[in-house]
Protein backbone atom coordinates (compact mmCIF):
# COMPACT_ATOMS: atom_id res chain seq x y z
CA UNK A 1 0.00 0.00 0.00
CA UNK A 2 1.57 3.07 -1.07
CA UNK A 3 2.38 5.69 2.16
CA UNK A 4 3.02 9.55 2.37
CA UNK A 5 5.15 11.03 5.29
CA UNK A 6 5.86 14.18 6.54
CA UNK A 7 8.08 15.21 9.48
CA UNK A 8 7.52 16.20 12.67
CA UNK A 9 9.43 17.97 15.20
CA UNK A 10 7.96 17.58 19.32
CA UNK A 11 7.52 20.66 20.86
CA UNK A 12 7.28 21.72 24.04
CA UNK A 13 3.91 22.83 23.72
CA UNK A 14 3.22 18.93 22.73
CA UNK A 15 4.24 17.53 25.87
CA UNK A 16 2.63 17.17 29.09
CA UNK A 17 4.39 17.82 32.39
CA UNK A 18 6.46 14.72 31.86
CA UNK A 19 7.48 15.68 28.71
CA UNK A 20 5.80 13.28 26.87
CA UNK A 21 3.56 13.81 24.07
CA UNK A 22 0.29 14.35 25.19
CA UNK A 23 -2.13 12.38 23.51
CA UNK A 24 -4.46 14.48 21.55
CA UNK A 25 -1.49 15.56 19.97
CA UNK A 26 -1.03 12.65 17.92
CA UNK A 27 -4.12 13.43 16.63
CA UNK A 28 -3.17 16.92 15.45
CA UNK A 29 0.40 15.00 13.53
CA UNK A 30 -1.94 12.78 11.71
CA UNK A 31 -4.04 15.88 10.28
CA UNK A 32 -0.45 17.86 9.69
CA UNK A 33 0.18 14.41 7.11
CA UNK A 34 -3.34 14.36 5.48
CA UNK A 35 -2.88 18.61 4.62
CA UNK A 36 0.42 17.80 3.35
CA UNK A 37 -0.38 14.83 1.46
CA UNK A 38 -3.67 17.07 -0.35
CA UNK A 39 -0.74 19.60 -1.06
CA UNK A 40 1.13 17.17 -2.31
CA UNK A 41 -1.36 16.34 -5.12
CA UNK A 42 -1.90 19.81 -5.81
CA UNK A 43 -4.38 20.97 -3.35
CA UNK A 44 -4.93 23.59 -0.73
CA UNK A 45 -7.96 23.38 1.71
CA UNK A 46 -8.79 27.22 1.80
CA UNK A 47 -9.21 26.90 -1.90
CA UNK A 48 -10.75 24.19 -1.71
CA UNK A 49 -13.14 25.69 0.62
CA UNK A 50 -14.25 28.47 -1.92
CA UNK A 51 -13.63 26.31 -5.51
CA UNK A 52 -15.30 23.95 -5.58
CA UNK A 53 -16.85 24.55 -2.05
CA UNK A 54 -16.08 21.43 -0.02
CA UNK A 55 -14.08 20.95 3.46
CA UNK A 56 -13.32 17.84 5.00
CA UNK A 57 -13.85 17.09 8.46
CA UNK A 58 -12.80 13.86 10.58
CA UNK A 59 -15.89 11.50 10.54
CA UNK A 60 -14.22 8.68 12.80
CA UNK A 61 -11.04 8.24 14.71
CA UNK A 62 -9.64 5.31 15.69
CA UNK A 63 -6.02 5.05 17.91
CA UNK A 64 -4.11 2.45 19.87
CA UNK A 65 -1.02 4.84 21.72
CA UNK A 66 1.90 2.49 21.80
CA UNK A 67 5.05 3.74 22.79
CA UNK A 68 5.31 7.45 23.94
CA UNK A 69 7.02 10.29 21.84
CA UNK A 70 9.00 12.55 24.19
CA UNK A 71 10.31 16.55 23.64
CA UNK A 72 12.90 17.14 20.90
CA UNK A 73 11.98 13.27 19.13
CA UNK A 74 11.82 13.35 14.88
CA UNK A 75 8.76 11.73 14.55
CA UNK A 76 7.26 10.72 10.94
CA UNK A 77 3.43 11.04 10.54
CA UNK A 78 2.47 8.75 7.96
CA UNK A 79 -0.86 7.72 5.74
CA UNK A 80 -1.98 5.31 3.64
CA UNK A 81 -5.35 5.64 1.85
CA UNK A 82 -7.56 2.50 2.40
CA UNK A 83 -10.32 3.21 1.13
CA UNK A 84 -11.74 5.99 -1.11
CA UNK A 85 -15.29 6.43 -1.27
CA UNK A 86 -18.09 8.69 -2.55
CA UNK A 87 -18.16 10.94 0.05
CA UNK A 88 -15.42 9.81 2.19
CA UNK A 89 -11.46 9.17 2.38
CA UNK A 90 -10.08 6.48 4.83
CA UNK A 91 -6.60 6.67 6.02
CA UNK A 92 -4.20 4.46 8.05
CA UNK A 93 -2.35 6.56 9.86
CA UNK A 94 0.96 5.91 11.94
CA UNK A 95 3.21 8.31 14.01
CA UNK A 96 7.02 6.66 13.88
CA UNK A 97 9.97 7.37 15.28
CA UNK A 98 12.57 5.66 12.94
CA UNK A 99 11.18 2.21 12.59
CA UNK A 100 9.29 2.28 16.14
CA UNK A 101 5.28 2.48 15.50
CA UNK A 102 4.26 4.66 18.56
CA UNK A 103 1.08 5.33 17.83
CA UNK A 104 -1.57 3.95 15.03
CA UNK A 105 -4.91 4.44 13.63
CA UNK A 106 -7.60 4.87 11.33
CA UNK A 107 -9.14 7.85 10.51
CA UNK A 108 -12.12 8.58 8.36
CA UNK A 109 -12.74 11.82 6.72
CA UNK A 110 -15.69 13.25 5.15
CA UNK A 111 -16.65 15.63 2.37
CA UNK A 112 -18.41 18.34 3.11
CA UNK A 113 -20.39 21.46 1.56
CA UNK A 114 -18.48 24.55 2.69
CA UNK A 115 -21.14 26.45 3.30
CA UNK A 116 -24.15 24.03 4.88
CA UNK A 117 -21.91 21.32 6.01
CA UNK A 118 -23.69 18.98 4.62
CA UNK A 119 -22.15 15.56 3.14
CA UNK A 120 -21.22 16.04 -0.39
CA UNK A 121 -19.46 13.66 -2.87
CA UNK A 122 -16.03 13.96 -3.02
CA UNK A 123 -15.36 16.46 -6.07
CA UNK A 124 -14.13 14.37 -9.05
CA UNK A 125 -10.81 16.28 -9.22
CA UNK A 126 -9.42 15.29 -6.02
CA UNK A 127 -11.42 11.49 -6.39
CA UNK A 128 -8.98 11.03 -9.57
CA UNK A 129 -6.06 12.76 -7.99
CA UNK A 130 -6.23 10.26 -5.03
CA UNK A 131 -6.67 7.56 -7.33
CA UNK A 132 -3.44 8.67 -9.38
CA UNK A 133 -1.56 8.76 -6.67
CA UNK A 134 -2.82 5.32 -5.36
CA UNK A 135 -1.65 3.69 -8.52
CA UNK A 136 1.43 5.06 -9.27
Amino acid sequence: MKEFSVRVRVYYEDTDVAGVVYYVNYLKFMERARTEWLRHLGFDQVRLSVDPGVIFAVRSAHVDYLRPARLDDLLDATLSVTRAGAASITFMQAIRRGDEVLCRGEVKIASLDAAGFSLMAVPDQIGAAVERWRSS
